[in-house]
């Protein structure tokens, strides 16, 4: 089995992966017991492959040659060990960010419409889900995400704090689109238009306007005689009763 293609992990750190995990729950199977259907090493990548590409339990357990129920077991029991393992690998939002602006945005991760949960469904979304909040740096690199899930019903500004995106990115200005104006802790938002009003005057320098392509701008500015120079050469257009119709 190709480990690489399913986990994005080469084998050698699929190894170092599945060491640290023994190194805290031990062997998958239990002492005096009979032989796991899937080993440690098998269950560190089928719970890495879950996280991954986000299959099915039950197409993983025809991946991996156990049932649906064995790898619903190995999920709780690897998944947090191995956030345990690797948090001191992971880098800080300051590591990442360093003097740079970080960009927030949210996403909507779908889940089911549970009854017992209130407020899952998103209306800008359109389906129910939860409210992840992320912070990149200006080249798209993913600096935080907010360890909290909120019901995917609430608005952004309120889902900034609330996500504990926040704290993540307290001392680092914050840049968001205009569903985080006012929102404390975002210190960039564009411009807002009030309804029926005109647009807020920008001072200085940022009042350029639109920018057009500089050979656009050369071409308008060459005299006649430097445009006629240029056509010069070429095949004049037939007249109108030689042109094909």
């Amino acid at each position: 089995m190709r480990y690489e293609t399913l986990t994005g992990l080469s084998r050698g750190q699929l190894a170092e992966l599945a060491a640290r995990v023994a190194g805290v729950i031990g062997d998958a199977a239990r002492p005096g017991g009979r032989p796991a259907v899937a080993g440690l090493f098998k269950s560190v990548a089928m719970v890495t492959a879950l996280m991954r590409t986000n299959i099915t339990q039950e197409l993983a357990g025809d991946i991996f040659g156990c049932s649906q129920s064995t790898v619903s077991r190995r999920w709780d029991l690897i998944r947090p060990v191995i956030a345990q393992v690797l948090a001191a690998c992971a880098p800080t939002p300051a590591e990442i960010l360093g003097k740079g602006t970080a960009l927030v945005d949210s996403t909507i991760a779908p889940t089911w419409d549970w009854k017992a949960i209130p407020d899952l469904f998103s209306g800008k979304a359109g389906y129910a889900g939860i409210n992840m909040q992320i912070a990149a740096t200006l080249a798209g690199t993913v600096a935080a995400v907010g360890p909290v899930p909120v019901h995917g019903a609430r608005h952004d500004a309120h889902a900034f704090a609330a996500s504990g995106l926040k704290d993540l990115l307290a001392g680092h200005d914050a840049a968001g689109d205009l569903g985080y104006t006012g929102v404390d802790g975002i210190t960039i938002v564009p411009f807002r238009t009030p309804p029926g009003g005109e647009p807020p005057r920008i001072p200085g320098r940022l009042q350029q306007g639109p920018q057009r392509h500089p050979r656009r701008r050369r071409a308008r500015r060459r005299p006649p005689e430097d445009l006629a120079h240029a056509l010069r050469g070429r095949r004049p257009l037939p007249a109108p009763d030689q042109q094909i119709r």
